[in-house]
């Protein structure tokens, strides 16, 4: 009789074999339901991708404080923008205050300089108006006239010209001829001026007081002098009725 493969030796070995990866079976299945069984939130040892891939979950209080955070950063940008704007602001009311501040200063020294320059020009003015005034004033006492009643008229007509008093010489020789007939040295004892103690005197027949008063500078004050006598006489006659040739008869 043949002997069967199958001898108890075999079947010893075989059962050892099989019982072997029953046993490896059995350990991955057990493997397998503890895997299964862990949370997809528990942390595991198994590799690094399985870590790294896992979602990160923040608690309230730190949302809350990263909320703060965002909360206060926007805050204080806020603030720099605005501190910024107003500080813009500040520089250009200051620029324009300094530019109108400027401005005024300028339009103030133009109207003192304006003001200055139209002084001196009127300063000018007038001292070429005094000059060209005793220049004809000179030029009327230098010149030469007549020792006579129509030299004495001519020289105080030129004064009277250069003085601005009005008169013509035949206004003047009228009045002269009708008070004194041409005499400087004439004088009215029996008036009411004599009687009063101021007789008139001179080629107009003019009181003492009234030639004081009506004197003109450049010219004697005697007042038998012809010429000081008749332009004194024309000075009053214009400040009382306009002009010499106004009068027709006492005044």
């Amino acid at each position: 009789m043949p002997k069967n493969p199958f001898t108890r030796g075999h079947r010893r070995e075989l059962s050892k074999r099989h019982k072997i990866a029953v046993a490896g079976v059995a350990t991955l299945g057990a493997a397998a339901v503890v895997f299964s069984a862990v949370p997809g939130n528990a942390e595991t040892t198994t590799s690094e991708a399985t870590v790294s891939s896992a979602p990160v979950k923040y608690s309230s209080e730190q949302l809350k404080s990263r909320q703060a955070d965002v909360s206060e950063q926007l805050a204080a940008k806020a603030l720099q923008s605005k501190a910024a704007a107003e500080a813009k602001a500040a520089k250009a009311h200051a620029e324009a205050k300094a530019k109108a501040k400027a401005a005024a200063a300028a339009k103030k020294k133009a109207a003192h300089a304006a003001a200055a320059k139209k002084a001196a020009q009127a300063r000018k003015a007038k001292a070429a108006s005094r000059a060209a005034h005793r220049a004809k004033l000179k030029a009327a006492v230098h010149k030469s006239y007549a020792n006579n009643l129509d030299g004495w008229i001519k020289e105080s007509l030129d004064i009277m010209k250069a003085k601005g008093i009005p008169g013509s010489y035949n206004g003047l020789h009228r009045n002269i001829i009708r008070e004194s007939s041409g005499n400087p040295n004439a004088i009215n004892n029996w008036d009411i001026n004599a009687i009063n103690g101021i007789p008139s005197k001179g080629l107009l027949q003019v009181i003492p007081p009234t030639f004081q008063a009506y004197h003109v500078a450049g010219t004697s004050w005697n007042i038998y002098d012809p010429v000081a006598n008749i332009t004194a006489a024309a000075n009053y006659a214009a400040d009382k009725y306009g002009s010499m040739d106004n009068v027709n008869s006492a005044y």
